[in-house]
């Protein structure tokens, strides 16, 4: 309720029928100048309060509204209290991220700073200290006295109401609460004994004359507010009857302009809207009888479809559904008679692509599974056909399927190329088992079992065959592709004809007919305003427009005529197809169902499916043949193969792999996996067969000297003359010659045992297998590198490691034992590098990098031979020491250590002498000595003996002089001899 100096909301109006509103009643207190009207004005009540004043029960309290609110929305969001605020409290609704999002300032609104005012203040800063100085010093007459009215009403308001005890302001007062009814109505002033007196009787008149003074300041109080708010009633009372009584003027002119708006549709209207109706009626009958006529060709659309599929003609019956189809859609669509013809047209032409899709699969079928030999690559005639080819069949489903986007006719083809390749390999089994008469094909009833029995040289020829009939095989796959091809490329031309057709003529009616557009349709519009003499232009534009929707009925009613003749058509050539040329009228169907055809990325599709076809058929002939090879090689049979027959095996896998390469363009790799796998198998069991015999020798070899047979010699001479290879077997003449204490090579004797000479004759076996096989040079170089890698370790663990005392039974492993073993180790070193340099004419530059084993073996094998060599020095070492440490200056000379140690030598030097070359007995007895030197020497200081030429120095040059003449007695020695000078000066 608006208080009586607020502006009014509710407008007056006057007497020129204009609302004005009313003026603002002048203000009841002395407040300053407004710039805009207070929203919500506080309510008068006759008196001043101040801040600190409390509440007052006579002033009404003000009805809540969004004014009211102590706390809105930004405030909310802003509160600094965010960590004890529900965290539910605003995404119940609007998100989990609703109160932590920030909000990104409007690009539309300029940043305001204090600078954009800085004109304004400076301008009104003048004239607001005028205005503030005015406002102190000079107020208004009327102003004061209002001012001074409300206060003094004001002031005796409160100071009535302040009589009334506070219990009765307050919001929770309630007589049912004792307390509250026991303050009210104090029972202590009354006597409680019984009876009433006097004295009770005036309490009890003075308390209610008290409450009714009290009713009565809060009635005077009531009333005075009601009397202040009077005007605001009147006001609003006044305003509510003005409105009524515009808002019956209004009804008045609606209800006016209502019967005008009828008058005009019943004079203007009705009658063109009936000539409208009439023109309709004529359009809509001459539709009906269009309809009519189409309905009657299409209802003759099923006997002409089973005429078709009775001669076969799959692409004229699928055309003549597709184009009733379409007319079903367009021009029939909802035609209760033709409901079910729809389902079925799409039902028949299922069945028709049933029926291609099983007579394109029994094409296949009898195509692949054709004899291969004395055959056509593409079959010609059918039996039960009169004179139809079978190649214009094929290309005649083909074009069908094409039309109907059976793009996945090559999977069928795929498949019955599986099963062709498998009923090739149990062919030819079952014809070369035929040939064969140890194997009862009663007993034996599965091929694979068959194959394992046939010899190797007759499931090389039933491989032989396999690889002939898959190569007829391949290619009369091809030739069919290549049919297949050519039908595809017919009709990607044919698209591109017609999408250039289709160009031509769209640029040529495009320019003749683009006036004919909306264009022509204003243009139209635009004569006939300008040439009508009717009453109304509207008439004008509908006369344009009526001759427009004749324009479209002729349009449509030629495109149905157009439709009836292409079914009359269809019969036609079903009534006349065997007389008719199949090629032409496929060309025509796809020229007019251009649109059903696969497009051009579809059918490039197709040309790559066809390749890849053809691939599939190579690898699926390659997997059929690895299927024989791991058949055969199940029992290890290919594993046990010579090195000549895996090698005529491997050539004639690789001629196949080459000729099927060279028909399909494809590189196959399972067969060449298979053949590198039974490689592999072949070089293992060839490896471990070698090794074990190795093994074999290794653990019986008693490391003595052993005779060389002639036989070992030549393979020897004939390594040296550069030929890596095994000799051919010899008759044995009664005159053979006797063999030999030495191996010789290149003039060096070599003193060797029984298992050196057939190591020799096994890594020539090797070499041998690497020059039959090329392809497996890797592996077998790999093996033969863990071959002398298994002698060296073996014999290590044999002679050095003393192994051969528990396998072979030795007492001891003696020195003779070494040096044969040292010897032995040295002629394998001599013949590395001949092994590398024959395997490096095997290998390709990028597998160089394998020769790098026989650098470590050739390593490994030095450092056995100095181990032994050390070996044999660490032998006489601990002799010396044992035999110079009981050593004693004194006569008699020489000495019975002296005599002992060279009594050692001679023995040492009698065992290698005849083993070891010159050079390596003369180094090996160079550090003898030395050990012997440094152990007398150690035995000298021990005892104190100095070069004093004292008796005992006289004593120790004696038994020197006896060493040095003994050492140099022996054979190739004479250079060695134990130096006093030395021993002395190294003494001192």
């Amino acid at each position: 309720m608006a208080s009586s100096h607020g502006s009014s909301p509710v407008p007056r109006g006057g007497r020129d029928g204009i609302y004005h509103k009313e003026r603002d009643a002048p203000p009841a207190r002395c407040r300053s100048v407004r710039s805009l009207p207070d929203v919500c004005p506080k309510e008068p009540t006759g008196e001043r309060r101040g801040l600190c004043d409390g509440p007052s029960v006579v002033a009404e309290h003000d009805r809540w509204t969004v004014y009211s609110s102590k706390v809105n929305l930004p405030a909310a969001l802003n509160d600094p209290r965010l960590a004890k605020r529900e965290s539910d409290f605003f995404t119940k609704t609007w998100g989990l991220d609703f109160a932590e999002t920030e909000v990104m300032p409007s690009f539309y609104l300029p940043n305001i700073t204090r600078e954009h005012f800085g004109p304004y203040l400076q301008e009104m800063a003048q004239r607001e200290r005028i205005h503030e100085s005015c406002k102190t010093f000079c107020l208004n007459k009327d102003d004061v006295d209002a001012a001074s009215s409300v206060a003094t009403n004001h002031d005796k308001s409160r100071a009535e109401l302040e009589q009334v005890p506070k219990i009765f302001m307050k919001p929770e007062f309630a007589l049912e609460d004792p307390a509250t009814f026991n303050s009210v109505l104090p029972w202590s002033h009354f006597n409680s004994a019984g009876g009433k007196s006097s004295r009770d009787v005036a309490s009890s008149k003075l308390l209610q004359e008290k409450l009714s003074h009290y009713l009565d300041v809060v009635e005077v109080s009531i009333a005075r507010q009601i009397s202040l708010r009077s005007d605001a009633f009147f006001h609003a009372m006044s305003s509510q009857h003005e409105l009524q009584d515009r808002l019956q003027e209004t009804q008045r002119a609606v209800a006016v302009l209502r019967g005008r708006t009828a008058a005009i549709d019943r004079i203007m209207c009705q009658g063109p809207l009936q000539a409208l109706r009439t023109a309709l009626t004529r359009n809509n009958c001459v539709k009906l009888h269009n309809k009519l006529k189409l309905m009657a060709a299409v209802h003759q659309t099923q006997p002409t479809v089973q005429l078709l599929l009775s001669t076969s003609e799959f692409v004229g019956a699928l055309e003549l559904i597709s184009t009733t189809k379409e007319v079903l859609q367009q021009e029939l669509q909802g035609i209760h008679s033709f409901r079910h013809l729809g389902s079925q047209l799409c039902e028949l032409e299922k069945l028709i692509d049933k029926m291609m899709v099983e007579d394109f699969s029994m094409y296949a079928r009898s195509d692949l599974n054709r004899v291969l030999k004395d055959e056509p690559l593409v079959l010609e005639k059918v039996h039960n056909t009169n004179a139809a080819s079978q190649k214009e069949r094929l290309e005649s489903l083909v074009f069908g399927l094409l039309r109907q986007r059976k793009l996945d006719f090559l999977d069928i083809y795929s498949d019955e190329t599986i099963m062709a390749a498998k009923a090739i390999v149990s062919q030819c089994v079952v014809e070369n088992v035929l040939n064969i008469e140890d194997i009862d094909t009663e007993v034996v009833t599965k091929l694979f079992d068959q194959m394992r029995l046939m010899t190797f040289p007759q499931w090389f020829e039933l491989l032989r065959n396999i690889f002939e009939s898959f190569l007829l095989f391949l290619q009369r796959i091809k030739a069919t592709l290549s049919v297949i091809k050519n039908v595809v490329l017919e009709v990607l031309a044919s698209n591109q004809r017609n999408r250039l057709l289709e160009e031509a003529a769209g640029s040529g009616a495009s320019v003749q007919e683009a006036p004919r557009g909306p264009s022509l349709l204003q243009g139209e519009a635009e004569l006939a305003y300008l040439t009508h003499e009717g009453l109304f232009i509207s008439d004008a534009l509908n006369e344009a427009q009526q001759q427009q929707q004749q324009q479209q009925q002729q349009l449509v009613q030629d495109q149905s005529s157009a439709v009836g003749s292409r079914i009359q058509q269809s019969r036609a050539e079903a009534a006349g197809s065997d007389s008719a040329e199949t090629s032409i009228s496929r060309e025509q169907s796809f020229m007019s169902g251009e649109s059903m055809m696969p497009s051009d990325l579809e059918l490039n599709r197709v040309i790559n499916n066809l390749q890849e076809l053809l691939h599939t058929a190579s690898d699926v002939s390659h997997d059929r043949c690895v299927k024989v090879l791991t058949a055969r090689a199940k029992d290890g049979s290919l594993a046990r193969l010579s090195s000549a027959e895996f090698v005529c095996l491997s050539r004639a896998v690789e001629g196949f792999v080459r000729d099927t390469e060279e028909l399909c363009s494809r590189r196959s790799v399972s067969l060449r996996g298979a053949l590198q796998s039974q490689a592999n198998r072949f070089v293992h069991r060839f490896h471990d067969e070698r090794k074990n015999k190795l093994s074999l020798l290794l653990d019986n070899e008693r490391w003595k000297q052993a005779e060389v047979p002639a036989e070992f010699q030549d393979l020897v001479n004939s390594i040296a003359d550069g030929r890596i290879t095994l000799p051919e077997r010899k008759i044995p003449a009664p005159e053979d010659r006797k063999p030999a204490e030495f191996l010789l090579v290149n003039g060096q004797k070599y003193a060797v045992v029984g298992t050196v000479l057939l190591l020799i004759r096994i890594f020539l076996e090797y070499c041998q297998c690497v020059n039959d096989i090329p392809s497996i040079a890797t592996d077998m170089l790999t093996r033969l590198s863990d071959l002398l890698k298994h002698f060296n370790s073996r014999s290590c663990q044999l002679v050095l490691g003393a192994g051969a005392l528990q396998v072979v039974g030795l007492k001891t492993i003696t020195t003779k034992n070494l040096a044969l073993a040292s010897r032995c180790l040295q002629l394998v070193v001599h013949y590395i590098p001949i092994i590398r340099a024959h395997f490096e004419t095997k290998l390709q530059p990028k597998q160089f990098s394998v020769l790098r084993h026989f650098d470590h073996i050739t390593k490994d094998y030095n450092d056995h031979v100095a181990e032994i060599s050390a070996k044999l020095v660490a032998i006489m070492d601990s002799l010396f020491e044992k035999v110079l440490s009981k050593y004693e200056v004194k006569a008699p000379m020489p000495s019975a250590c002296f005599r002992n140690a060279c009594k050692q030598m001679a023995k040492m030097h009698e065992a290698i002498s005849e083993l070891l070359p010159e050079e390596q007995t003369q180094m090996l007895f160079l550090r003898i000595n030395a050990s012997f030197k440094m152990h007398l020497k150690r035995q000298l200081a021990r005892l104190g003996v100095v070069n004093d030429g004292g008796p005992q120095n006289g004593l120790v040059v004696v038994d020197v002089a006896f060493y040095t003449e003994n050492v140099q007695a022996l054979k190739n020695l004479d250079r060695l001899e134990l130096n006093m000078a030395e021993i002395w000066e190294q003494k001192r």
